[in-house]
């Protein structure tokens, strides 16, 4: 009777731990970003240059996403996720050690591989073990647990005045927590049913899912570029405006925060309403706040309460885009299905500070805000174009099931 006990909790006490792994992961990166940015900034580094590094955690991201696949269908999720964590330990304890900027570039590239490595696995492994009736919320989870550790990550340049080793002793310590909470797991694999080699190649697998789930893949797109935009940009274009450092660290977990008190309810009303109407919706609501920002700079107070309003309307795009996705295809294209979806928030991510990077050289003012709100108009724009073929898409999906 204890043993069907422990089973029984078993797939719990498995959610929370890849979920802490989540928010210890997103701690790192938001950590990074804005705290790199500030300190190439101090070091006279040019804004498309510092968009550049910035960058490079993505690039890491795109190399890794094409060979993940098939180690955690060879390997299981555990030895993946184990490597990923070494290698961001590593990285973040060698970052301090030369602050030179190809330095950087190459580790940020290696934190990214790793960073890609956690998340694809985790997120696999949430995705294949949550049943249909529950997946929605725990996908909300898992995007909250990122939010919440993204959004605590840019308190750390508070710590960079007592001394420049501090923050990355803090997140290189949090990731070996994660390291120590995985080893005492039991390792799995992706379910037998999931398997895809079998039937199509690989490139049959990403057109068949391109397809059928196109649009899926804009929302995560579109977050990559404004998490990264913000992170890496913002403290740059803030700085060069006249704002504090103080203020920056206000204003980017205000966002964030957003984020997180509207995870859990617009993934609970896109399953009255449908995902694509909440994502077109959100993307007006989110791109009118970006615009408003230029008109309203100058106020501390209604800027704070535009970045969290903004941070409320799109800061659930990746986990909406997860969901959408996985409403559009079916299951044996899930695996191949996050693999596109970290490509894409990859591209969105490398995308995001090399424009707002060139932005912030060519216009004076509002720059970062045109950037955002373009793209997300963008999302908006294209997203109405996804119609005819989501009328394709769920006939496709129900003649499969």
């Amino acid at each position: 009777m204890i043993g069907e006990q422990q089973e029984e909790n078993r797939p719990l006490y498995r959610l929370i731990v890849l979920i802490i792994m989540v928010a210890i992961a997103g701690f790192a990166q938001g950590m990074l970003l804005p705290l790199l940015a500030i300190m190439l900034e101090d070091a006279g580094v040019s804004s498309s240059l510092n968009g550049l590094n910035a960058a490079a955690l993505y690039i890491g991201v795109l190399l890794a996403s094409p060979f993940i696949e098939h180690p955690v269908r060879k390997y299981g999720y555990k030895p993946v996720i184990t490597i990923g964590l070494i290698l961001m330990i590593t990285s973040l304890l060698l970052l301090p050690v030369w602050q030179a900027f190809w330095f950087w570039f190459i580790l940020r590239i290696i934190i990214g591989i790793g960073d890609n490595m956690v998340h694809f696995a985790t997120q696999v492994w949430i995705t294949t073990t949550s049943t249909q009736k529950n997946r929605g919320r725990n996908i909300s989870l898992y995007g909250l647990a990122f939010g919440l550790g993204f959004g605590a990550g840019p308190f750390m340049t508070r710590l960079l005045a007592i001394n420049e080793w501090l923050p990355f002793l803090i997140s290189a310590g949090l990731s070996l927590l994660a390291w120590l909470l995985i080893l005492q797991m039991r390792n799995e694999f992706p379910l037998s049913d999931l398997e895809t080699g079998s039937k199509l190649s690989t490139w049959s697998r990403y057109k068949e899912v391109l397809k059928l789930a196109w649009f899926a893949f804009l929302p995560a797109f579109g977050y990559g570029f404004l998490e990264a935009s913000l992170h890496g940009n913002y403290p740059v274009y803030a700085l060069r405006s006249g704002m504090t450092i103080e203020l920056v660290s206000i204003l980017l977990p205000a966002f964030v925060i957003g984020g997180l008190i509207t995870q859990l309810p617009l993934g609970l009303l896109s399953d009255r309403i449908g995902r694509k109407r909440i994502l077109l919706i959100l993307s007006a609501l989110g791109a009118f706040c970006f615009f408003a920002m230029i008109t309203f700079e100058s106020s501390s107070t209604i800027l704070f309460i535009l970045f969290i309003l903004a941070g409320a309307f799109v800061g659930s795009f990746f986990s909406l885009g997860v969901m959408y996705l996985a409403d559009l295809i079916p299951a044996h294209l899930l695996p191949t299905g996050n693999v596109m979806m970290a490509i894409s928030f990859g591209v969105g991510s490398m995308t995001g500070p090399l424009i707002g990077g060139v932005f912030i050289d060519i216009f004076e003012s509002g720059s970062i805000y045109y950037s955002i709100g373009g793209m997300l108009l963008f999302i908006l724009v294209t997203g109405t174009l996804f119609k005819s073929a989501q009328t394709n898409t769920n006939q496709e999906v129900t003649l499969s099931k």
